[in-house]
């Protein structure tokens, strides 16, 4: 072990009370590693790779793994044709599955789920450090519902080196949210040279023209540092897949409202079914500076700015025919400022390794309102805006850490690696009001500004401590025993552990595998999170559950979740060019947080009075022209079990002349089921906390199945990409009002990308390619519940695809893609 003779005085003081060691950034995979090979982009042989994620060893390559971890390089990432991380993620990873469309804000921030999870039941690391999580709570139905999890869009792709994602439970190592996994994103570290791309593309039919320009620079500021900075500035447009509204071609209404005629492209005048706009500018730099041997000082900071804004529902002219006599289509806006810093020194004191950093990161999401009205404001004083200042969601993160590590030599095969460290964590939640426009009354169309009531400041302080030992007694069994405490300033204590083993019987096999529990505590956005939903027909108010409204309905606040995860598996090396495993997993987790069904007050086919006695208690005034009102509300509701597989197989070959081609398949399996119902409040009778549409969001809104069947092949400058994502059937149910339910299904479907790149010269290549080639679409909304929301002229109709398609709703995307490398 390396020690560094530490300097005395100030400077002494100071290397005792920062050194740490900062995780490195490990050698560049060509998108696969070893055993734990990228599942859908192989490039080049494969390429062992050292990894940092789900191990405290130092010097452990990902085909040594006792847990499945997958490793992704940067190259992977570009070739999936999209320049964003979730897409990208999404398109090599089988168990990980990207939001295509939300409703509401969310529909301005989409993000991602691990093995059918909760979006908020897997950590995101960026060079091992926690990432802070978004304020645009996704607050409406569907199986990403309650996601507050790190919005990767704010991390440029050309600035990552390589991800590793554990695929595994790992709460004991890295605390609350890891319960499905782990993704590690490692940053380039490169002191000179650079790239440059730009990406231009869009759907077949129409909508969604992006624009993504990127660049990378590495350079060496002085001595021994390295500083690598990367910007990204991306445009995405709008498109819209949405089918007709009911009520613009009801017999009544295009009688008594002539000037609907006059709407832009009527009939289809409403655009909600589709993606958002948006405008995204990113920065990030990673600094490293090695002030002695064996310590470095090192800093990471990212910042980025988005406006986007997302069509609504369109308004009949009746609702402000002064001001908009043809009707209008009211869109939401948002103004997003996401900051991270992260700081800290690495070192060796007494022989043992020490990282202490600090990492501070917060996001500000300013809601707006634009094209709209207040209806109520306007018959009482005889004006409104137009556009109005809904309020804001600010969430902040500061995550202080002090870990050591150290070898020792007891006589096993290898020296024993004793891991500890300490942790502190204050988290932030905040609503701002609205102004007074957008919340007078039932506030502005579309989206009322956050009341009164809503506003609020919330604080979280976490401690923990944790523990690892890993080592191998004996030359082919590796045993790794992690512990951790933890304590919440308003949950109280949680104890977590795991155990991990792997044995290789001979260097072409082995077997491994983990048991272990874990926890999450609820983000303060479900605890804390007020406000009202609104569409042209209903209006329902999300109460936050410590609310007084929500001791009416019967749930009294939030507790954590708790997990127990197993798994068992396989990895074979029968050839130096043929790696394959395989891993089998359960995954409990009691007393998960979900959001509720659709709970009536009125205009279902049950309603309760407890409801309407809810809605009072928090101070809401609702549209008194809608048809339907009613709460949503997170709670505990549910234990839940998943089970499934995740299969890997890559393999290299060279043809001669012919060239090389790195094949891969990998699958996931994964069977998510509610097991207990836990809370069935008498007060709702006679509805029920969950209906069959909430359930379905959690067992079957995605696919069991996901298989990629992948083939690169290289000749010369020439570079071929083939990817078959084959989707297996997935479903939901819904209903129009809560009487009859239908079941809307995606069938087992084949979506094939496909990339041709040409390197020009040394610095330039080019390369076109299709994400969904074939322009392939998900099955439509069942025809049944159509034509009950059509009888009811009900505005959700215009949704005829399924928002939980995982392959999106909107067809085949074309791009083309030019790089520079200097």
């Amino acid at each position: 072990m390396h020690k560094v003779q530490l300097k005395t005085g100030v400077a002494a003081v100071m290397s005792t009370l920062l050194m740490g060691s900062a995780y490195a950034a490990a050698p560049a995979v060509d998108a696969v590693a070893g055993a734990a090979a990228a599942p859908a982009d192989v490039a080049g042989e494969a390429v062992s790779a050292v990894i940092v994620t789900g191990t405290r060893a130092s010097g452990m390559k990902v085909e040594n793994s006792a847990s499945p971890i997958q490793v992704l390089d940067a190259s992977a990432l570009q070739r999936t044709g999209q320049p964003d991380l979730i897409q990208a993620l999404a398109q090599n990873l089988p168990s990980f599955t990207a939001q295509a469309f939300g409703g509401d804000t969310a529909n301005l921030t989409l993000s991602a789920r691990l093995r059918g999870l909760s979006p908020n039941d897997t950590l995101v690391l960026i060079n091992g450090k926690r990432r802070h999580g978004t304020a645009n709570l996704a607050v409406l139905g569907g199986p990403y519902q309650g996601g507050a999890a790190a919005d990767l869009n704010y991390i440029p792709v050309a600035a990552i080196d390589h991800i590793e994602v554990l695929q595994d439970g790992a709460a004991a190592q890295y605390g609350s949210d890891a319960i499905a996994g782990v993704i590690n994103i490692i940053l380039k570290s490169n002191n000179h040279g650079g790239t440059a791309t730009a990406t231009g593309g869009g759907y077949v039919d129409g909508g969604g023209r992006t624009g993504d320009g990127a660049f990378n620079v590495g350079m060496e500021p002085f001595q021994d540092a390295y500083l690598s900075i990367t910007g990204e500035s991306k445009y995405h447009g709008y498109s819209d897949r949405g089918g007709l509204d009911p009520r613009v071609v009801n017999p009544a209404n295009m009688a008594a409202y002539p000037g609907m005629f006059q709407q832009p492209g009527y009939p289809h005048v409403n655009h909600i079914s589709g993606d958002a706009q948006y405008h995204l500018n990113v920065l990030a730099a990673n600094f490293g500076y090695d002030f002695a041997p064996g310590s470095q000082l090192y800093a990471i900071a990212t910042y980025g700015h988005k406006e986007a804004r997302a069509y609504e529902n369109y308004r009949l002219p009746s609702r402000l025919p002064l001001i908009y006599p043809t009707g209008f289509s009211p869109k939401e806006t948002l103004k997003q400022d996401d900051f991270a810093l992260t700081a800290g020194i690495k070192g060796t004191l007494a022989g043992w390794n020490m990282d202490l950093s600090s990492t501070y990161g917060k996001d500000t999401s300013k809601i707006g309102v634009a094209d709209s009205g207040n209806v109520s404001l306007f018959k009482d004083t005889g004006s409104t805006p137009t556009n109005f200042r809904a309020g804001a969601f600010i969430a902040s993160q500061l995550t202080t850490t002090l870990e050591a590590s150290n070898e020792f030599a007891i006589g096993w095969a290898k020296p024993l690696t004793v891991a500890t460290g300490l942790e502190h964590r204050i988290d932030k939640y905040e609503i701002e009001a609205g102004d007074a426009a957008s919340r007078y009354k039932e506030g502005s169309q579309s989206y009322p500004g956050f009341s009164l009531t809503d506003a609020g400041s919330h604080r979280r302080t976490n401690q923990a401590a944790y523990i690892d030992f890993a080592g191998n007694p004996v030359a082919d069994l590796t045993l790794d025993l992690a512990a951790r405490y933890e304590h919440f300033s308003d949950f109280g204590n949680a104890k977590v552990g795991k155990f991990t083993t792997r044995y290789d019987f001979t260097p072409a096999f082995a077997l491994r595998g983990t048991f272990s529990n874990g926890f999450r505590a609820p983000t303060l956005a479900e605890e804390y999170y007020s406000a009202t939903n609104v569409s042209p027909t209903s209006a329902f108010v999300q109460l936050a559950p410590n609310s007084a409204g929500a001791k009416l309905v019967g749930v009294d606040g939030l507790k954590p979740e708790h997990s127990t995860n197993f798994s068992l598996g396989m990895v074979l090396n029968p050839t130096s060019n043929l790696a394959i495993t395989l891993d089998a997993y359960q995954i409990t987790i009691r007393d998960r947080i979900v959001g509720s069904g659709a709970l009536y007050g009125s205009g279902g086919a049950l309603n309760s009075p407890a409801v309407v006695a809810a809605i009072k208690a928090n101070g809401n005034v609702l549209d008194s022209t809608v048809s339907q009102t009613g709460i949503n509300i997170f709670s505990n509701a549910v234990n839940t079990r998943s089970r499934g597989l995740e299969f890997v197989a890559t393999l290299a070959e060279s043809y001669g002349t012919a060239g090389k081609v790195d094949w891969s398949l990998a699958a996931n399996y994964n069977k998510v089921e509610v097991v207990k119902i836990n809370q069935a409040p008498k007060q709702l009778l006679p509805q029920t906390l969950l209906d069959q549409t909430a359930i379905s969001d959690l067992e079957t809104a995605s696919p069991k199945l996901r298989l990629n069947l992948g083939a690169l092949w290289k000749i010369g400058n020439w570079t071929v990409n083939l990817r078959e994502a084959i989707y297996g059937p997935s479903s939901n149910y819904g209903s129009e009002d809560g009487s009859v339910y239908h079941k809307n299904e995606i069938s087992t479907t084949a979506i094939t990308d496909l990339e041709v790149g040409y390197k020009i010269n040394k610095d330039w290549s080019l390369a076109v390619g299709a994400n969904n080639l074939f322009n392939k679409y998900p099955d439509g909304i069942n025809p049944l519940l159509l034509a009950d929301q059509r009888a009811a002229g009900d505005n959700a109709a215009v949704t005829v695809l399924p928002s939980f398609s995982p392959f999106g709703i909107n067809g085949g995307y074309y791009y083309v893609r030019a790089n520079y490398k200097f």
